[in-house]
């Protein structure tokens, strides 16, 4: 009693220190054997009050073990979480149990007046048990337990099914109840695309969920509410709690103003973004409303296979892969299966209209807290109507978006030819327009609705977000040039709207390294490399440098790990296999006399600029060396830029050796000419390829017409006596529309134009083809001179007849003559003559028309 006399003492003088209590204490006491509870009720006699707020109370027990989960739904592994060791001393296990709105005469959830919490932004769920009340088993940082804690005595906290939490209290899980938990949870990778693994034949979800709480109520028939509610809960002594009441006393006891440390006004926002930096690094979020983490795509009677992958696709590329399995919900399937209580999101993406007992079924899921998603659908609710505008009917149009931070971001989407009228009726504060039409009606097209009282939500839009220029309904050149433009800012405004909904849309993990293989498409020159390398590795076959070592290793069998600084190198071509790489098509395109014999290929690396460095100067010259990779880490551009390397593009690095004496050795600024137009050359040289609208920028990029960058150019170069060695990086996009466009866009897009056949292209082949032209390219210049490739690089470029200004936008007018003998860009400007601009100390500015020094 004198305890919790204390704390209300020190609450009353010092209040906002009551979190930095609940904090101490914890951070204290998590190691011990002893358990912290906050709960709406009347503490146990065993139990220790630390600290009371309103009818909520912190306090400190017996330590309280859970061994036993086999009542309980696993969920997610949590990174934290191995069968073979139990959780780390830094986190905490818990269960937090919620109950309906409407028990208890509880009608509402958290105070809206105050900043409220998020359960799932603080915690990993394990398992949940389904009843009243609900139970969710989490793991959390000592801090992020704190957090959730607090916001409970505060009314702050929010669970994300809508149901108001009851009681949070920290458990110890033995190891047998990892092992299980472990074993339990479900493998995304082996998770089936059908919804019948969601809900079995004969044994659905629900029915899972009505046996658990039969089960429940059997057990807890003769039990008190707040007593033994965890059936499988062992007690033991705590003696620290003692310590602690002891300190706290005589730490009262002294108590003042002058010897209690002053905490600052916004202490707490700060430590709420500290937390959730820590949350960044530590914890892998998965957002949860007490469901398993499916979301579900209902494309009404529209069987065709294309839709759902179509629609899966674009969702994939915004939320976290890891963290959620997406389904086909079927026409037949919505009154049948029990998907209500096993899906976190619906995504409606139909334009047929919606029968009556289907629309009173996914208005039962956003009774019970589920979350909306409509694309061009006839799905409303609330008053809301939607008002049929043929002349919008599949139109790019440009969309006004009001974002969560007050911003507009304007984009242009195709529309689906309806807009929601502006009369809305009904409870007008329930319905937030997201978005207009930039015309003169600034027609509604994108609406956000609530729905009931536990935290059902639906965001209509009738802006095609799914769809990019690739789709049928992309008629001319302008709209696709349109979309392909705002395709960057599709994508931000979806992510934003599936964030708004609880989805969870951060970057997905950075791939793990991994090893290099040793190929070669002639098979004399890999024995010759073989041979070579024989003398110039240490005894462990190590060839050390200063950015990347390179271990070489016979097979993949030898345990060496993959750091960014030591690699090792598999020199057995036989067991080399890659689903994104074919050294038969790289061998196929490959005609050239030495550059890209030797191949250094890998999955993920850091940088290809990095893994020629330590063979590159001593090598003979006829063993070309090229590393290719899948994926970049580290990808690097011009200028100290990052160089974004998302899986499609095709990544390379390319070592040359030119001659101080030569055409090319008195003019190395025209290497990353002639790597660029190589790139264009390799795609518009094929037959039936010649009119893909691939372009080259001075000084080092490809693009798209002279709208959108599709890849570029790095080049390094080295003196060593009379030789310069040369490593070139170039990365273009082969395979991924986002975030910009890829060369296989350009294909399709003259496939619909044209009415032709043309196959897409792979990165291996282009890589092969980008060398042999390069080669090519070189030869013509060391015998010729410039002369002897600006025709055909003036053919592809797009700076023909183009006026810029300099170094600002109030800057000279000039002329774009065209490039120098040394690669320099010539502009005329009047009254001045021809004037040569360096490459290294400027940069083109496409969008502004633009050229400006470089900072």
């Amino acid at each position: 009693m004198l305890i919790t006399l204390c704390y209300l003492y020190l609450w009353a003088r010092w209040g906002p220190r009551s979190a930095a209590l609940v904090r101490s204490t914890v951070r204290r006491l998590h190691r011990s054997r002893c358990s912290f509870t906050f709960c709406a009720r009347q503490p146990h006699p065993e139990e220790r009050v630390c600290l009371r707020i309103g009818g909520k109370v912190f306090c400190t027990g017996e330590a309280q073990f859970l061994d036993d989960l086999n009542r309980w739904s696993g969920l997610l592994v949590s990174p934290f979480i191995h069968p073979e060791k139990l959780l780390p001393a830094e986190h905490i296990a818990f269960v937090t149990e919620s109950i309906s709105a409407h028990t208890e005469n509880l009608q509402k959830g958290p105070d809206s007046s105050k900043e409220i919490v998020k359960w799932s932004d603080f915690c990993s769920p394990l398992a949940y048990k389904a009843g009243e009340p609900f139970k969710l088993i989490a793991e959390a940082s000592v801090d992020n337990f704190s957090s959730l804690g607090i916001a409970f005595l505060e009314d702050r906290l929010q669970m994300e099914n809508g149901m108001v939490p009851h009681r949070i209290v920290s458990v110890h899980l033995e190891e047998s109840a990892l092992k299980e938990l472990a074993q339990e949870a479900p493998s995304v990778k082996e998770k089936s695309t059908d919804m019948d693994a969601v809900t079995p034949a004969g044994k659905s979800g629900l029915g899972r969920a009505e046996e658990d709480k039969c089960k429940l109520e059997e057990e807890r028939g003769h039990e008190e509410r707040g007593g033994g509610e965890h059936h499988h809960l062992h007690l033991s002594s705590c003696q620290e709690c003692l310590q602690l009441e002891s300190s706290t006393i005589e730490s009262v006891k002294f108590a003042s103003a002058e010897n209690i440390p002053e905490l600052p006004d916004d202490c707490s926002s700060r430590r709420e973004e500290k937390e959730h930096e820590c949350l960044q690094k530590g914890i892998k979020r998965i957002n949860l409303a007490g469901k398993p983490p499916n979301i579900l795509i209902y494309l009404g009677s529209e069987a065709a296979k294309g839709r759902f992958e179509q629609v899966k696709s674009v969702l994939r590329e915004c939320i976290d892969a890891d963290s959620y399995t997406v389904y086909q919900l079927h026409q037949e399937q919505v009154l049948r299966d029990p998907w209500v209580e096993n899906s976190l999101l619906l995504l409606i993406a139909t334009e047929e209209p919606i029968p009556e007992g289907i629309h009173r079924q996914f208005m039962k899921f956003l009774s019970k807290g589920g979350k909306i998603l409509g694309l061009s659908s006839s799905f409303t609710f609330g008053g809301v109507q939607i008002k049929r505008k043929n002349k919008l009917r599949r139109v790019v149009h440009e969309l006004v978006v009001s974002k969560k931070d007050s911003t507009e971001v304007k984009l242009n989407l195709l529309v689906s030819g309806c807009v929601f009228e502006e009369g809305m009726k009904g409870d007008g504060s329930r319905v937030k327009v997201l978005s207009r039409l930039n015309n003169a009606a600034e027609d509604t097209v994108i609406v956000h609705l609530t729905h009931g009282s536990s935290g059902g939500e639906a965001i209509l839009s009738q802006a095609h977000l799914e769809l990019d220029s690739n789709s049928m309904d992309v008629q001319t050149e302008e709209d696709f040039n349109l979309l392909k433009m705002s395709n960057s800012k599709r994508y931000e405004v979806l992510r934003e709207i599936l964030t708004c909904l609880g989805l969870s849309c951060e970057l997905s993990e950075i791939p793990e390294l991994t090893p290099i293989y040793l190929l070669s498409p002639d098979e004399e020159i890999h024995l010759a490399f073989l041979k070579w390398l024989e003398g110039n590795v240490d005894a462990e076959g190590l060839r050390a440098s200063s950015k990347v070592s390179l271990k070489f290793v016979s097979s993949c069998e030898s345990k060496v790990e993959v750091t960014p600084s030591l690699v090792p190198v598999i020199t057995e071509m036989e067991s080399f296999s890659s689903e994104h790489f074919s050294l038969k098509t790289y061998q196929q395109h490959l005609q050239t006399k030495k550059l890209g014999k030797i191949l250094l290929f890998t999955e993920v690396t850091t940088t290809t600029m990095n893994l020629l460095d330590g063979l590159m100067f001593e090598l003979p010259e006829e063993m070309g060396l090229i590393a290719v990779a899948v994926r970049q880490t580290q990808g690097k551009g011009r200028g100290g830029n990052v160089w974004l390397s998302p899986m499609g593009c095709a990544l390379s690095t390319l070592h040359l050796s030119i001659p101080l004496h030569s055409n090319l050795g008195q003019r190395i600024p025209f290497i990353q000419h002639l790597v660029s137009l190589a790139v264009v050359e390799a795609v518009r040289s094929i037959p039936g390829y010649e009119d893909i609208e691939l372009r080259v920028k001075w000084p080092n990029d490809i693009y798209y017409s002279d709208l959108m960058k599709i890849g570029g150019v790095l080049v390094n170069s080295t003196l060593i006596e009379t030789t310069f060695h040369i490593l070139i990086g170039f990365g273009f996009n082969v395979n991924n529309s986002n975030p910009t466009i890829c060369i296989n866009d350009l294909i399709a897009k003259l496939n619909r134009e044209e009415g032709t056949e043309l196959k897409p292209l792979s990165a291996d082949c282009l890589i092969a083809r980008t060398v042999t032209v390069l080669e090519r390219l070189i030869e013509v210049f060391q015998e010729k001179g410039p002369n002897g490739v600006l025709p055909q690089y003036y053919k592809y470029w797009v700076h023909s007849g183009k006026q810029v200004r300099l170094r600002s936008e109030e800057g000279a007018l000039a002329w774009i003559v065209g490039v120098d003998d040394y690669g320099y860009l010539q502009v005329h400007q009047e009254g001045k003559g021809v004037e040569s601009v360096h490459p290294d100390g400027n940069s083109f500015d496409m969008l502004r028309n633009l050229i400006v020094p470089k900072h």
